[in-house]
């Protein structure tokens, strides 16, 4: 994976202000050819670098207002193969392989604490799952966001 330049944070910033900016809108507000934002916007989906626009919906609005961070510990033996069954529960919405008291931090949203328990559950019931610790959150101070490392890459 190639580091992004100060350019391809402008194009992101410019992006994230109006997603729904065509490449010609984009490269009018920075100043560049249509080509090289063009370019340079497919060289970021191809090298997976601009994530997928999903990543922008708020789970409440599907009807998920309830987040937790469950922290799953797992046999040592099974590892790789206890991943795929967690993803395969919708409600996962993140998995992070972590170290620590878990082995994996699940990102999880549920429609409430009932929902939360049945989800728990399926967690549990995945082969090599030995237990998990479950932290709701009562409030997202801070949602993901990396544009604050953006504007100090593009020079902001």
């Amino acid at each position: 994976m190639r580091n992004l330049d100060a350019l391809d944070a402008r194009i992101l910033l410019a992006l994230d202000a109006d997603p729904r900016a065509t490449t010609v809108a984009l490269a009018d507000r920075l100043g560049l050819a249509r080509n090289t934002v063009q370019a340079r916007l497919k060289r970021l989906e191809e090298d997976g670098q601009l994530r997928e626009p999903s990543r922008r919906v708020d789970p409440a609005a599907l009807g998920y207002p309830l987040l937790a961070l469950i922290t799953l510990s797992i046999s040592q033996r099974v590892g790789q193969s206890t991943r795929e069954p967690i993803l395969r529960i919708p409600e996962v919405i993140e998995l992070l392989v972590t170290t620590g008291d878990g082995d994996l931090l699940a990102r999880v949203v549920a429609k409430d604490t009932e929902d939360l328990h049945r989800i728990t559950n399926l967690l549990l019931e995945v082969p090599g799952v030995v237990r998990s610790n479950t932290t709701i959150v009562l409030l997202e101070v801070q949602p993901f966001s990396v544009r604050s490392l953006l504007e100090g890459h593009a020079g902001s």
